[in-house]
């Protein structure tokens, strides 16, 4: 009977407040701990970070003491044992996330992961099995899902207000430089899971996703332009959903004039959504259909407003569902319809294939990586290698 409750979401069944806030426990404490304990800030003090681990120690000081954090540790396995918690925040390297992860819910305490969640779709379900093992539930950070507008459109895509979804855009076009690859762990395979498809444009596409719906199929292509990367660089796809609607998705981190933008293509109305790193209200634009003009703007004042995009309004939605006995949101179930549209963009740019939903399971190299059977483009270079090493031997 615990473990079912547990399972549910009845697990730290409380309401929290300044007195008895969320318990927090973070893990990694670069850049993106620092967005998140501000967010946590604006909680109102119904959650407080109480305990923080870095490989770094100089590192995890520094956070404590700009956050007023009062545990530090170095290790994973001191942070649990020095202090009971609610939930751990994972903000550490993507390579590293199955295991914290599994490690962590293994001992019956909720987690939340930055992205991408997983390495690969092995790794995710490797975090759902420990899910169901220790009974406390697995979360990832998908922040544009909770804006008020986003929110708002999702349900009427459901209810039919705009009429069917035809098409869309989604595109991720941001730029980093050479420099940006000079941390270890970026633009590899095997630590970061791959270039902006899986580490940059996961965003978007998760945010398409939350208020389309399914996908079924995708053809795609993927290239290394310029950056010192062994990942792509590049992406492009079309990707058939199971309503019917069509998107076009690029995803590139080579793009001076940076955006983020989405556009929702409907029977009665266009929606759009352009920002760099998160939205507020003024973010979002509506241009009905000709004939349509009164029922669109009507529906559109009838939105709510208010919240942005932003750490802070996941972050209350994850305290509500603990404090209502509901699941997590975003759950593993949303997180895998997201990694698996990201292998199958690979698969299908590395073999010239059309990929279907469903079809990378464990018997496909694509469900052990997003690697899977190779980039071309490394290929060439070991070849160009190996002529290079016969001709050195001729001469």
């Amino acid at each position: 009977m615990v473990a079912e409750q547990q399972a549910a979401g009845v697990k730290n069944d409380r309401r929290f407040t300044v007195e008895a806030p969320l318990r927090i426990g973070i893990v990694g404490t670069g850049g993106i701990a620092k967005v998140q304990a501000a967010g946590v800030r604006q909680l109102d003090g119904r959650a407080r970070i109480v305990a923080a681990c870095d490989v770094d120690a100089d590192r995890v000081r520094d956070f404590q003491s700009t956050w007023n954090v009062p545990i530090g540790t170095t290790s994973l396995e001191e942070l649990l044992e020095a202090v009971d918690l609610d939930i751990v925040h994972l903000c550490s390297p993507p390579g590293l996330h199955k295991q914290q992860a599994v490690t962590v819910l293994r001992r019956g305490i909720h987690v939340l992961s930055e992205k991408p969640p997983a390495l690969s779709l092995a790794e995710l379900d490797e975090i759902a099995e420990a899910e169901r093992e220790g009974g406390a539930q697995f979360a990832t950070v998908s922040q544009h899902r909770f804006g008020s507008r986003a929110l708002w459109l999702r349900d009427r895509v459901a209810d039919g207000t705009f009429g069917r979804p035809l098409t869309a855009v989604c595109n991720t076009l941001w730029y980093r430089p050479d420099s940006y690859f000079e941390v270890p762990w970026r633009g590899k395979w095997d630590v970061e899971g791959g270039g902006p498809t899986m580490g940059h444009g996961i965003h978007q596409m998760d945010t398409m996703l939350s208020i389309l719906g399914p996908w079924s199929q995708v053809v795609a292509v993927a290239a290394r332009q310029a950056r010192p990367v062994v990942t792509e660089d590049l992406s492009h796809a079309i990707v058939s959903l199971e309503n019917g609607a069509v998107a076009s998705i690029v995803n590139s981190l080579l793009s001076p004039r940076e955006t983020s933008y989405l556009r929702f293509d409907f029977e009665y109305a266009t929606v759009e959504l352009e920002h760099l790193y998160g939205y507020s209200d003024t973010s979002w634009k509506i241009t009905p259909a000709p004939g349509h003009e009164d029922s669109v703007t009507d529906a559109w004042e009838q939105a709510p407003t208010g919240t942005g995009s932003g750490h802070s309004a996941q972050f209350a939605a994850i305290l509500d569902a603990i404090e209502h006995g509901r699941r997590l949101p975003v759950t593993l179930t949303d997180a895998r319809a997201t990694l698996e549209l990201i292998a199958a963009i690979y698969a299908s740019a590395f073999t010239g294939t059309r990929i279907h939903a469903g079809e990378l399971d464990d018997r496909s190299p694509f469900y052990r990586s997003m690697a899977g059977t190779g980039a071309p483009w490394n290929e060439a270079a070991a070849a160009d290698d190996s002529a290079a090493s016969a001709q050195g031997a001729v001469a």
